[in-house]
């Protein structure tokens, strides 16, 4: 019995809680806690559930304005008004820790768990993105994590019925035995119909709705509060197990009772479950929560108090149903074959009270628990790293001779983090709903269509962890800057992120000054913009053994496209005969030595190295191309649009091709002849986007750019019937590459790792 355990600070300890957070506990309690409220305080004040190490950063970013219909962190995913009476819900959460020791279920609810946060507030999913970083592929382990995240995320998604249309797949050793798997949702709903997570008018009951709990997933939130190490893998109970099935009926029903107006409040039960469902809803509303868990309906024998307020049991959540509204509501989650339970009932006391087989169990103040409340906020020590004293010096290095591009060239486009990522996103719906316009694989962000409108929304997720490692402020810019860049290649105009933080110990000075300095970054980048920040999920602790992951804040991108039918760009060629454009910053040339090298995927492919500052970025030229090229775009100027980014222009011309039907370039390119080749073909300098239109469009394409004085077209040579990929350098022909030698490297190098594991 829960009644027998002692609590001590010895078993706080074990919970996770520090010395000085189990002597607050006893404080504000004014007595020892029962074992219930350990566990209930041990999940809420987890860095999961609180934020207690990253919320004073987080606070520095802008959180309102724009086209946000909810201020970031109130509700359960943010909100975006794109007219017509309509809003879009999206939002982006980890599920890192789960994944890394059952990669299959870990995946799985994650993306459960993202769709729960969206259709809460009221919004239908439309759409799904991941971000997904592994080891190296030459890795048995990795494969079988890769494999088994890959198969979660695409069994849970297609079987729930909502496409996966993009996402973005990373491998470098950094990422070894700690996989981060981010996942994000996109939902539709009219303004005037969103849901609040909220417990409010005392004497209205509360419900438990759609599965039984049971013992899979509890504590699975101070599970993600701490470094993996060898006992993670003794944890497998703490990853829960999703049910896609139940999820779609939990859809249809939730959205049929908010129509039907019975429910107050809702939100999902996802870290924590019962226990910070019903402490956020509480705190929100200023109310509290009398629960009687002999109602809760459960799926094994014998569970104790502590195991169903802290099981994360999916596709399950907690509301508060309209007085009088009790049978209608219940009748609607019977009708889908669902649990619809009372279990207790909202009272004005401030206070989550729990009672269990004739005992009162907990009786906590909610507000002392929540994120913003009573919860402990740090202000860790911060120190920079000594590692950037060695990795920011760039090696001498030989430069790349005429006949040796092709190889190099070949090389990036087998790289894992280049090469074609079909073996992924072939094994997800990316059709469904039949709302898909660009899906994944040809275009820089997806194109979703809004249904009933000529409207769409352009998604992407994004993050080069390499440049926030060798640079967390300039890497930090250049997440958002990337993200909003593509985006607008595909017809969008960027509205506003949402963010997952992937970093390692916040206990360590080290890695504290690192997050403090990417938030910084972006919080610029998104000021900026004009994209301000959503809300979004931090994941600390992303460790093993042998060190931290690079840090990687992963941004989720919402853009608004006008008109799809219009606006929608993809990135490959179209018509022969079209021109080739460069658009950049005017100050940018090739005459200069902005094609940097460091921190490239050259570097890392070629020559084994990570190293060198981030490419170079301003952001006042990023908003100056990016306004300039959704200008060309939506005057009908442009057939096709790719940013340059990892591999540099060479692999990003490449890229046009490969996306292409039998088309190819020719390209010439005029810089000094001090200038190496390397760096000319493979630097990621930022804020470069490629460009094709009709030759007869020259004239207003100039005069368009003399609107735009900060940035310049620069011609780059002309679309071919030749699906083949010429590039002369100073009048020197360097690269002459057919797209069938380059589609068997990019097309072929995943598949051919992944088939190692198969065999084996």
């Amino acid at each position: 019995m829960d009644t027998d355990i002692i609590v001590d600070e010895a078993l706080a300890a074990e919970h996770g809680l520090t010395d000085q957070e189990y002597s607050q506990i006893l404080e504000r309690l004014g007595r020892t806690p029962t074992i219930t409220e350990l566990g209930i305080y041990s999940v809420m004040w987890s860095e999961h559930c609180s934020y207690k190490n990253s919320i004073a950063v987080l606070k520095t970013l802008p959180r309102e304005g724009g086209a946000l219909l909810v201020e970031a962190g109130d509700e359960n995913a943010g909100l975006v008004d794109i007219g017509d009476g309509l809003a879009v819900a999206f939002k982006i959460e980890s599920h890192n820790h789960p994944s890394a020791v059952e990669p299959y279920q870990g995946a799985a609810t994650g993306v459960g768990g993202i769709h729960r946060d969206i259709f809460t507030m009221g919004a239908r999913p439309i759409c799904a993105l991941n971000s997904l970083r592994f080891g190296s592929l030459e890795n048995s382990r990795v494969r079988y994590l890769f494999d088994g995240v890959v198969h979660g995320i695409g069994d849970y998604g297609n079987s729930f019925g909502v496409p996966t249309v993009a996402g973005e797949v990373y491998f470098d050793s950094a990422y070894e035995g700690n996989p981060l798997v981010n996942a994000m949702s996109v939902g539709i709903v009219k303004v005037d119909s969103t849901a609040s997570a909220i417990a409010e008018g005392a004497g209205n009951k509360v419900f438990i709705v759609g599965s039984a709990t049971g013992r899979d997933g509890i504590h699975g939130a101070t599970f993600a509060s701490e470094e993996i190490s060898e006992e993670s893998e003794k944890k497998r109970p703490s990853v829960q197990v999703g049910d896609p099935f139940t999820e779609k009926l939990l859809l249809e029903a939730t959205l049929e009772a908010l129509a039907a107006g019975v429910i107050v409040g809702i939100q999902d039960m996802g870290a924590a479950g019962i226990t910070c469902s019903s402490c956020e809803m509480s705190a929100k509303g200023g109310a509290g929560m009398r629960l009687n868990l002999d109602h809760v309906p459960v799926r094994e024998a014998d569970m104790s108090a502590y195991e169903i307020m802290l099981s994360e049991s999916q596709e399950r959540m907690l509301l508060v149903c309209v007085p009088g509204k009790e049978e209608e509501l219940q009748a609607i989650f019977v009708k889908w074959d669902l649990y619809a339970v009372c279990v207790g009932e909202v009272t004005d006391t401030g206070r989550v009270q729990v009672k269990y087989r004739g005992e009162q169990v907990a009786d906590v103040e909610a507000e002392h628990l929540v994120l913003g409340g009573g919860a402990p906020v740090y202000h860790r020590d911060s120190r920079r790293p000594d590692y950037l004293d060695t990795t920011s010096v760039l090696p001498d290095i030989e430069d790349l001779r005429a006949h040796e591009v092709e190889s190099a060239m070949l090389s990036l486009l087998a790289s894992p983090n280049i090469a074609s990522k079909q073996w992924v996103y072939e094994q997800y719906d990316t059709m469904v709903r039949t709302g898909t316009v660009n899906g994944p694989g040809p275009g820089d962000a997806a194109v979703v269509r809004i249904k009933g409108s000529n409207k769409g929304l352009a998604v992407k997720t994004d993050c080069n962890g390499r440049y926030v490692y060798l640079n967390p402020h300039k890497g930090g810019q250049i997440a958002v800057a990337e993200a909003a860049r593509n985006v607008v290649c595909a017809g969008g105009r960027p509205l506003a992120i949402t963010n997952c933080l992937n970093f390692g110990n916040p206990y360590k000075p080290e890695v504290y000054w690192t997050f403090k300095e990417a938030v910084r970054g972006m919080g610029e980048a998104c000021r900026m913009l004009n994209t301000p920040v959503t809300g979004g999920n931090v994941s600390f602790y992303n460790e093993n053994p042998e060190g931290a992951v690079f840090p990687t804040p992963t941004i989720g991108m919402l853009g608004l496209v006008e008109d799809v039918a219009t606006h929608a760009t993809q990135a490959g060629l179209r018509t022969p005969g079209y021109t080739v454009y460069l658009l950049s910053p005017r100050s940018w040339s090739f005459r200069t030595q902005r094609c940097e090298l460091g921190a490239t995927e050259y570097l890392y492919t070629c020559h084994g190295l990570t190293c060198g500052d981030a490419p170079h970025l301003d952001m006042t030229e990023e908003y100056a191309v990016q306004e300039s090229a959704l200008a060309m775009i939506q005057a009908g100027l442009i057939a096709s649009a790719h940013d340059v980014s990892d591999g540099g222009l060479l692999v990003a011309l490449a890229e046009c091709v490969l996306f292409s039907e039998d088309l190819g370039v020719e390209i010439q390119l005029n810089p000094e002849s001090t200038a190496r080749l390397d760096a000319l073909l493979f630097g990621e300098a930022q804020s470069r986007i490629l460009l094709t239109a009709a030759q007869s469009q020259a004239d207003q394409l100039a005069a368009l750019i003399a609107e735009h004085p900060e940035v310049q077209l620069t011609v780059l040579g002309t679309v071919c019937s030749n699906p083949t990929l010429s590039v002369a350098v100073g009048g020197k022909r360097v690269l002459h590459c057919t797209a069938d030698v380059m589609r068997t490297a990019y097309f072929g190098s995943i598949p051919k790792h992944m088939a190692r594991q198969v065999a084996a």
